[in-house]
């Protein structure tokens, strides 16, 4: 480590969610004295660099013969996709969870070479990964890494609570095995594939249909104890929860002159990805028009084509930590850092989940009484106008968020994770306690 403190490298997945927690992160190591270097996709280039970081730059394939914006891969992939997201989700595993592990599998293949190259370059003291996919070069390096899970903790299986991206409740079993051995029916050559292509690039063997490895050293998962799972088997000791992982807001937001009024203020979100879903954001911005309340709306990489009616403002991004501490409610698709962002400030959820792990924060939201779960294409107006009231007029509820949101603020899940990666960093031995 050098004296002016530890060099932490950290590599998110290609998507805003993840990137934004280690930002985070990243920004509590930096003030006290590390060195914090992103390693992101081209099409990122400049974003990491504009909040002060370093950047180290790689592709997960072939540079496309027109330039990209951050994550168009994925953009370009949701939009093609969307179509699958009607189907119920045991049937979307064969048809869009298998392609999506497929390009990420081909993606870890693509850029391994390269990554092997910037750790050799960079000589971190951690690297720090957000990823659901494994990338050989990080576990093969030889350094003390982390893994951060920021999505719902069913991606860490257990017999006793659901299958990871079915949705189905955790009171009741039934289709639980069914979704299982589907699954394993659909996904298990891929997954022996690409355990023999990390095996032999120096790493460990695969858990059984994971497609990550445990880091041996720490793991950290971003979901508030009030939601998590009771487990059959607690976690190893090397996993550590967050809670939540909410960045600095950075910048100030200001409710637009034209939201000023009567009725609630809502955020509306369907994320990056989500939000390329032109119709689908017509569809229920329409039915919002309809209601009394103010809506803020996170308009997307579509921006341009997507219909705002007079009662809602928005714009392609907005600052979202800055806005969760002024509206009353949100509705989002249920991606794991509005779902925990959400619930630190103490906001009741209307959540439309669209795919992979959002059905299942949707179902637990629901489960817990911590908002309502929609079906985004089947939705009538009415009922998105009930789900809305219904929450907003629930005192106890109310009562209950501030509750969690108290005690979250007190504890914020950056300054814990700079805490044990520093400790890391020093120890170089797993992190256990």
């Amino acid at each position: 480590m050098s004296e002016r403190g530890p060099t932490i490298v950290f590599f998110p997945e290609g998507a805003y969610g993840p990137t934004n927690n280690c930002v985070g992160i990243a920004e509590v190591l930096r003030a006290r004295g590390a060195r914090a270097v992103f390693v992101v996709e081209e099409s990122f280039a400049g974003t990491l660099e504009a909040k002060g970081f370093e950047e180290a730059l790689m592709r997960l394939g072939p540079k496309p013969e027109v330039e990209e914006a951050p994550g168009q891969f994925w953009k370009d992939f949701i939009r093609d996709t969307a179509p699958e997201f009607r189907k119920p989700t045991i049937e979307q595993l064969g048809t869009f969870l298998a392609p999506t592990w497929e390009a990420l599998v081909a993606g870890s293949r693509y850029v391994n070479e390269r990554l092997e190259g910037i750790f050799d370059e960079l000589h971190p003291d951690v690297i720090v990964e957000d990823n659901v996919v494994a990338f050989p070069a990080v576990p093969a390096s030889g350094l003390p890494w982390v893994r951060i899970m920021s999505c719902n903790p069913l991606e860490m299986p257990d017999p006793g609570i659901p299958p990871v991206f079915s949705g189905y409740p955790s009171t009741d079993r039934a289709g639980w095995e069914e979704f299982r051995a589907e699954h394993r029916r659909t996904h298990e050559d891929l997954w022996k594939g690409f355990d023999e292509f990390v095996t032999s690039h120096g790493c460990p063997p695969l858990p059984d249909l994971q497609f990550i490895h445990e880091s041996p050293f720490l793991n950290l998962f971003l979901y508030p104890e009030e939601a998590d799972y009771p487990r059959s088997r607690p976690l190893p000791p090397t996993w550590h929860r967050l809670d939540s992982c909410v960045r600095e807001a950075g910048e100030g937001f200001e409710v637009p002159d034209s939201l000023r009024g009567e009725g609630a203020l809502v955020y509306f979100s369907l994320g990056s990805l989500g939000s390329a879903d032109v119709r689908l954001m017509n569809r229920l911005l329409g039915f919002l028009a309809g209601t009394p309340h103010r809506f803020i709306v996170s308009m997307g990489p579509q921006a341009s084509e997507v219909e705002l009616a007079g009662n809602m403002w928005g714009e392609e991004f907005l600052p979202q930590p800055a806005i969760l501490p002024l509206v009353d409610l949100v509705i989002t698709h249920g991606g794991n850092n509005t779902v925990t962002e959400s619930l630190h400030h103490g906001k009741p959820l209307v959540v439309v989940p669209l795919f992979w792990d959002q059905y299942d924060n949707a179902q637990r939201v629901q489960e817990l009484g911590f908002g309502r779960r929609l079906p985004p294409y089947a939705l009538e107006a009415d009922e998105l106008a009930a789900a809305i009231d219904g929450l907003l007029g629930d005192a106890a509820l109310a009562a209950g968020l501030r509750g969690i949101a108290t005690r979250l603020a007190a504890s914020p899940g950056t300054e814990r994770a700079a805490n044990l990666i520093e400790r890391l960093a020093r120890e170089r031995a797993p992190i256990t306690t």
